[in-house]
């Protein structure tokens, strides 16, 4: 089916994602050479401070010793002490304030890739996507790369070193047995936490597609207030809503047990270990092979090594959701549009406006054809309307124009030039669009008018105000043209969302327009005044007209009739008529319905 997209299963971490991370760091080197050396800095005074502790100790403990030198060494070893302890903290502060641009750097550059491609990609993928949870597939994205580039890179290998710095200290200076221990420890921990946290992988990830779910069920259900409201169905959200948060609620029950079983068990390995350490020095302190200051050392030690080996079970667990939530995101980048743009695409330059379609077909899927074989032409500057019953494949025509999708077989031209051999930026600004249901930014009134040329000026946004009728309007409004419109244009009416799409049109002033069934939900004084707004921004220009009411298009210089797909009738609204086919049988129906005042029982 087109536009249907391949959904990647998380079941093993791909930790190829690590890799695709690297180029965004490597672009700013100076500031990731100054994080390692305040990293190796902060490792050094890190090792040294259970040594100055042993000496304090053993002096404190000097029995013998003279009572200055009982004062002055241990004061002195203090003061060191506490000043090694400063510097461990303020390097890896600085260690963590200089990569903390580059992590906000790399979030940037890849927050923006993501977004300029998903504008990139077809239109079918934005129907089929769900706005909430992609939102929230971006978002934990961007969250876990924070997460990797800042606790990983820099506190996940240097505490492995350390761990390793400590074991070889311990075997060579004191009893290989501690280095035995330490190492025993550091395996049984590193394998509980890898067992459980694979189990627990799955419920992070059950929890965070119930957690996308509810977040999409609520978007949705809002984005469509007066829907709900129309047809009375609060109470039908609502248990829709309950059934997803029972879901969330479910997965964050089976991930909180799991993370007890986890902390659990890596607790366990801890306190073994650091009782099997103390007794084993406790016993070497008693028969006179180590002093109390060497006791103190190997606490201290041991205490060193299991706080950032707990740590490091925590940023183990929270590395694997964020590659999960990190490949998830990267997967957008991995999905190509099917209409793509290639530099050896030229710019499209629109003299006469001509249109071609010859023999386009076109199918979202191949067991329901929508074009077949299509072939009319457009003078340029005239008026054309496509008329015909819904699903005939007007709409379509004109998304094929924009190149929205490409067609089958077949080929669009404009002035000659196939659209598929120029580039998309060039096609796209010699066409205007007015669609049925004009859709606004949630900004202001002259934001959404000025978003058809960005560059224009005072005089060109007046003037396409006046010409779609919206002066009365504005001045009516207490902030006039910075009203804010609301989501999607909500607070205003179908006439006065169409008049601002209609103006925003002219402020980009193309030479091509296409118009599609742009008065048909709106009143007869709306519509009167939209069709004298249409009138104005379509002079001198090619229009491509799809039309409803055919009423709005008996003036066409060219009338097409589609069905299922296939041109069946064209000419004038005249001849058309004399000629008693299709588009008379539509004409007489539709006003027939109109004048006949029978109530419909």
């Amino acid at each position: 089916m087109r536009g249907q997209q391949t959904h990647v299963q998380y079941n093993d971490i791909n930790w190829s994602v690590l890799r695709k991370l690297v180029p965004y760091l490597l672009r700013y080197p100076r500031r990731l050479a100054l994080s390692l050396a305040l990293l190796i800095a902060a490792k050094i005074a890190s090792v040294g401070l259970p040594f100055i502790l042993k000496h304090i100790v053993d002096a404190l403990d000097a029995g013998d010793a003279g009572l200055d030198e009982v004062l002055l060494v241990p004061l002195g070893l203090l003061v060191a002490y506490g000043l090694v302890r400063l510097a461990n903290v303020l390097f890896a502060e600085l260690r963590d304030t200089v990569f903390g641009r580059v992590t906000e750097h790399a979030m940037h550059d890849i927050a923006l890739r993501v977004f300029k491609h998903l504008h990139a990609l077809d239109l079918s993928f934005h129907l089929e996507r769900k706005t909430g949870g992609l939102a929230r597939d971006i978002e934990r994205g961007t969250t876990g790369i924070s997460f990797l580039l800042r606790f990983m890179v820099f506190n996940i290998v240097p505490t492995l070193i350390e761990i390793i710095m400590v074991i070889v200290i311990l075997s060579g200076r004191y009893s290989v047995w501690f280095g035995v221990i330490v190492f025993a420890a550091i395996v049984l921990y590193i394998i509980w936490s890898v067992f459980a946290t694979e189990i627990r992988t799955r419920y992070v990830r059950e929890m965070n597609e119930a957690d996308s779910s509810t977040n999409s069920r609520a978007i949705d259900s809002l984005l469509n207030y007066e829907t709900v409201k129309y047809f009375g169905n609060e109470d039908y959200e609502a248990r829709r809503y309950d059934v997803n948060l029972d879901e969330w609620e479910a997965a964050r029950r089976k991930n909180r047990l799991s993370i007890f079983a986890l902390n659990g068990g890596q607790a366990f390995v801890i306190s073994v270990s650091m009782s099997a350490a103390m007794i084993l020095a406790a016993y070497e302190v008693s028969r006179g092979a180590m002093t109390l200051g060497d006791f103190v050392l190997i606490n201290a030690f041991m205490m060193q090594i299991f706080l950032p080996l707990n740590f490091l079970g925590f940023v183990y667990r929270e590395m694997k959701g964020a590659l999960a939530n990190i490949e998830k995101m990267f997967s957008l980048l991995s999905i190509t549009p099917n209409v793509k743009d290639t530099h050896s695409h030229t710019p499209l330059h629109v003299s006469e406006g001509t249109l071609q379609f010859k023999q386009v077909s076109f199918s979202y899927s191949p067991e329901r054809p929508i074009l077949k074989a299509l072939n009319f032409d457009v003078a340029g500057g005239k008026k054309v309307a496509l008329v015909g019953s819904s699903g005939s494949g007007k709409s379509t025509l004109a998304k094929l124009l924009f190149r929205f999708y490409d067609c089958d077989t077949g080929g669009i031209y404009i002035d000659g030039h196939n659209i598929q051999d120029v580039s998309l930026h060039s096609l796209r600004a010699q066409l205007g669009f007015v669609p049925q249901d004009a859709v606004l930014f949630n900004d202001t009134i002259e934001a959404n008018i000025r978003y058809g040329k960005l560059d224009a000026s005072e005089e060109d946004i007046c003037a396409a105000i006046r010409h779609a009728k919206l002066e009365d309007f504005i001045h009516s409004l207490p902030e006039g043209r910075q009203t804010i419109v609301g989501e999607r244009g909500l607070k205003l009416s179908g006439g006065e969302k169409q008049r601002i799409a209609i103006a925003r049109t002219m402020l980009k002033n193309p030479p091509i327009l296409i118009f599609d069934e742009a008065t048909s939900s709106l009143d007869n004084d709306s519509e009167a005044h939209i069709l004298q707004a249409i009138d104005t921004l379509s002079e001198g220009k090619t229009c491509l007209v799809i039309a409803h009411r055919l009423s709005t298009i008996k003036d066409a210089d060219w009338i097409l009739v589609l069905e299922n797909g296939q041109l069946v009738e064209q000419g004038s609204h005249d001849a058309l008529l004399e000629e008693g086919g299709r588009y008379a049988t539509l004409w007489q129906y539709q006003h027939r319905t109109k004048d006949n005042t029978t109530p419909i029982r």
